[in-house]
């Protein structure tokens, strides 16, 4: 019961943290950005990780999971409230802000939901588990794109100039629609998250005893868990893969419409999007049965070097082969995230939290990797800007055949 509540909480972070595929796309129309600057989105959100782990992190500590689950689901809501006043002004300074008060927000949620459900049971399931519960997450990800392209880019974006074509009436029609485009999805949102936080405080949780509790009222640093070299890869491991993932899925809408590959409107491309991330659900569910039954290290190799094959296939044709050779990566994009993470913590005793905190704060890759990308996308075209994931999965291939090997390991006081 106790995996199933959290698992409500995995999906609305995968939900919240998808629909920014489609915010992209439209707010790189409404202020006419280059693909650099739109890609602040990313570097906002995903450097909040960063910025805000080791606060969470102790935030967590001090409160207990449970706590810090609700703590999490309160401040994405403030964050998702946010968007009316940014929409209203219509000043992407505003959206900047209100993401990084939901990405805060979603932090803490991870820092706290994931080393959960690894401990919910035996560890030499746990990469089971946790792949089971970002399954759920990946359903918020496949239906985000959708409900975004319903609700989000179902507004036709004008110009400048076709805006100023329109009398004052027209205009002033326009921008409110415009705006109640991306208000009225996020105030349902924030309505949610609230519900849920309570649904949360309401329920009995199992007061686990947590590793992250032991490890910050030692004598611990982070320093101490990254001499571990398992867990020093795992970081880069989780960086390049958030990176590749998120860019991806960013650059998706804009690749697919676009005439040599998929000549398709925004509003259809956003639906392929949704497979992207429903084809990471579905490997997800069958990755929680394989992960049971092979090494969890030998197919996190596989299913790298499976994405380095499907993007030079879409950097290297066009059509519909382009179109659904960076769709398929979402299916082998599916057991990577928990995978890493759980290779990341084991046999980490004591120092679990430590080495935690230092994966969540790897998550910036998501804002790093599709900044370098928009720059390159900018310069030599979305297609060849592919390349730079495609070195992120390299790297993951390596993660899996040698880096995530425990050399070393503290010894688990149990």
């Amino acid at each position: 019961m106790a995996l199933t509540v959290i698992t409500t909480v995995f999906f609305m972070w995968g939900f919240l943290t998808c629909l920014n595929d489609i915010l992209i796309p439209h707010l790189k129309a409404v202020f006419e950005l280059s693909y650099a600057q739109v890609m602040l989105v990313q570097l906002t959100f995903f450097g909040t990780y960063f910025l805000m782990s080791l606060p969470a992190g102790r935030l967590v500590a001090h409160l207990g999971y449970k706590k810090s689950i609700v703590t999490g689901l309160v401040i994405a809501g403030i964050g998702a409230l946010g968007f009316w006043p940014a929409a209203g002004l219509r000043w992407y300074p505003a959206f900047l802000g209100a993401f990084f008060v939901l990405a805060t927000g979603i932090t803490v949620l991870q820092v706290a939901a994931n080393p959960y459900v690894a401990l919910l049971g035996p560890e030499k399931t746990s990469s089971s588990r946790l792949t089971l519960a970002q399954a759920l997450n990946s359903l918020g990800t496949t239906i985000a794109p959708w409900f975004g392209s319903m609700f989000i880019l179902s507004t036709q974006v004008k110009s400048a100039a076709e805006i100023a074509s329109l009398s004052a009436t027209q205009q002033m029609l326009y921008r409110t629609q415009e705006a109640q485009a991306v208000q009225t999805p996020y105030i349902g949102l924030a309505v949610v998250l609230i519900l849920l936080a309570v649904f949360v405080w309401i329920f009995r949780l199992p007061t686990l005893k947590e590793s992250t509790e032991q490890a910050d009222t030692g004598h611990h640093t982070l320093l101490d868990a990254l001499r571990y070299p398992h867990v020093m890869f795992g970081v880069f491991a989780i960086f390049f893969y958030v990176g590749a993932e998120v860019s991806i899925g960013s650059f998706m809408v804009n690749y697919l419409s676009g005439p040599t590959i998929g000549h398709m409107t925004e509003q259809v491309a956003a639906k392929y999007v949704g497979l992207y991330w429903g084809g990471a659900m579905l490997g997800r569910f069958l990755g929680s049965v394989l992960l049971a039954k092979f090494s969890p290290r030998k197919l996190l190799s596989i299913f790298a070097v499976v994405n380095v094959i499907l993007l030079l296939t879409t950097i290297s044709t066009s059509g519909d082969v382009a179109v659904y050779s960076i769709v398929a990566i979402g299916l082998f994009n599916s057991i990577m995230f928990p995978t890493i993470f759980s290779l990341g913590i084991e046999r980490m005793g004591p120092l679990t939290g430590k080495a935690s905190s230092l994966l969540i704060m790897a998550i910036v890759g998501g804002a790093v990797v599709p900044q370098l990308q928009g720059f390159l996308a900018d310069h030599i075209g979305v297609q060849h800007a592919f390349y730079l994931p495609l070195l992120c999965y390299a790297y993951i291939v390596f993660y899996g055949w040698s880096g995530s090997n425990i050399r070393s390991a503290p010894v688990n006081p149990e």
